[in-house]
């Protein structure tokens, strides 16, 4: 399933042109020569990616306690049910529901942070600023971490995260030297096909949870148990 996670860190980089892309284009990197001008892009990137990874890690170690307690292909029927949802229910109710509250304030510290790093054009600042930027909330990266969840394992949960940040780097890259490359119009098409994306992979996460024997798309019990069990290698002269 790691295909979902370049998928939506290609699409999910339109969306991030509403959300990153401002910070994006006021980096402190447009007077620099083009080395060192390279440079700071590749660690503000870098900072970036090593902060989905690190969520990543977080959540598909949850996702591997769930496994462990049996619920791996339910898991992954809820998360599929769960993308479905989210791009089916109006954003408006989950602002009525006001669960998000507390995390808007610590938004605002990371933030206020980002805007003081963004005045200093040290190498180290660039990294920083992409650190935190890669904190900021984005539907896309929900969806991005349901699927690290569903990978059962922190290390599988850390890559899927690390390919979602790589598929956000190149459109991302444009958009700080070319401000104006994608048209307004452009974006809003590609923000409307972004939701039958998501209910696509949503699909698939449901149709491999049920567990219906088709090989890497929806494993039966059995399939799952012969890839998880260890290789045991018989002693050399036996048979």
């Amino acid at each position: 399933m790691f295909f979902s996670a370049l998928l939506f860190g290609l699409l999910g980089s339109f969306h991030c042109i509403g959300m990153c892309g401002p910070i994006a284009m006021v980096l402190p990197v447009h007077a620099e020569k083009p080395l060192p001008r390279c440079s700071k892009i590749f660690l503000y990137h870098l900072g970036r990616i090593i902060a989905y990874g690190s969520i990543g890690l977080i959540f598909g170690l949850l996702g591997k306690g769930l496994f462990l307690s049996g619920f791996q292909q339910r898991l992954s029927i809820i998360i599929g049910l769960f993308m479905i949802v989210y791009i089916i229910v109006p954003s408006s109710f989950f602002k009525k529901i006001k669960i998000t509250s507390p995390l808007y304030k610590f938004i605002g510290q990371i933030k206020s942070g980002l805007g003081k790093r963004l005045k200093n054009k040290s190498y180290v600042s660039l990294f920083i600023i992409g650190f935190f930027n890669g904190y900021l909330p984005c539907g896309m990266v929900y969806m991005a971490l349901a699927g690290a969840i569903a990978m059962a394992s922190p290390t599988q949960g850390f890559l899927y995260m690390l390919i979602y940040g790589l598929g956000t780097i190149p459109l991302m890259t444009l958009i700080i030297y070319f401000k104006a490359i994608l048209s307004l119009k452009f974006r809003n098409k590609i923000q409307k096909a972004i939701p039958y994306f998501v209910f696509i992979i949503g699909f698939l996460f449901i149709l491999r949870g049920l567990g219906i024997g088709i090989p890497y798309i929806s494993p039966s019990d059995i399939q799952l148990q012969i890839q998880n069990e260890p290789t045991v290698c018989a002693p050399i002269g036996l048979k």
